[in-house]
Parts: C-alpha cells; sequence; structure tokens
C-alpha cells in the first residue's frame, strides 16, 4: 500500500470528507460539504486547499518543510508524501484545512490561480534537492 493509499483510507473514515473523482480530472478527491479538500494525484503527491488565508497564516512554517510544496497565487498546496510522518503532516494540515473552509474567503483583491496546483509543481525527490 503506498503512502497515499494509507492517507486516503486514513482519512475517508473522517465523518466530515467524503471520496469522489478530483475535479482536476486526475486522481480522488476528499470533499468537505462546501469544498474539494484533497486531491491524491499519485502514489506520493497529494495536493490540500488549505484557502489563501491559511497559507498565508502558516507560510513560515510551510515553507520549511521539505514535504510542502507552494506556489505563488494557489490556494492549493502541494505535499509528497515520502515517509509516515509526511502522512501525519497531511492529516494535520486536512484539519487545518477543514477549519479554514467553515470561514469566509477574504477578498485581498490578488487573483487566485484555479484549480489544484496539478501539472503545476515539480516535485523533486528529497534525496535530489539536498545533492545526494
Amino acid at each position: 500500500m503506498t503512502l497515499a493509499q494509507r492517507a486516503l483510507e486514513r482519512l475517508q473514515a473522517w465523518p466530515d470528507l467524503m471520496v469522489g473523482p478530483a475535479s482536476c480530472g486526475t486522481g480522488r478527491a476528499l470533499r468537505s460539504v462546501r469544498d474539494e479538500i484533497v486531491h491524491f494525484h499519485s502514489p506520493r503527491d497529494v495536493d490540500l486547499h488549505l484557502t489563501r488565508r491559511a497559507i498565508q497564516r502558516f507560510h513560515y512554517d510551510l515553507a520549511g518543510s521539505s514535504a510542502i510544496h507552494l506556489l505563488h497565487g494557489s490556494c492549493w498546496v502541494t505535499v509528497h508524501l515520502d515517509c509516515e510522518a509526511d502522512v501525519d503532516l497531511l492529516m494535520s494540515l486536512v484539519s487545518i484545512a477543514l477549519k479554514a473552509q467553515q470561514t469566509p474567503p477574504a477578498d485581498d483583491g490578488e487573483p487566485l490561480l484555479a484549480g489544484c496546483n496539478f501539472h503545476r509543481v515539480t516535485v523533486l525527490p528529497r534525496d535530489a534537492v539536498a545533492g545526494g
């Protein structure tokens, strides 16, 4: 079982999430009553709809993680699952995303990229990033 499959299985048990096809056309999605929260695109790559406000609030921590990939102008983050700790991180971020989705979005005038980050983010293995 891949890490993404394990994460999907764990998240399917959450009462606030429902499974369906991802609106981007690739993979499975988990959605709340209000919106899609998570897209599982591959055995290791997951896009998470955190909202702009949550990304701004946690930007320093998100940018410091080798598992998280941010894309300017997107309210989604890409999580690369390399180990169980990354799955645990995803679980925590999904909880934050669910909470963030309960607050109406702030209109700060900046345009948002439509849809998730699929095909917009290239994730390199951590060994390649570290030069090893």
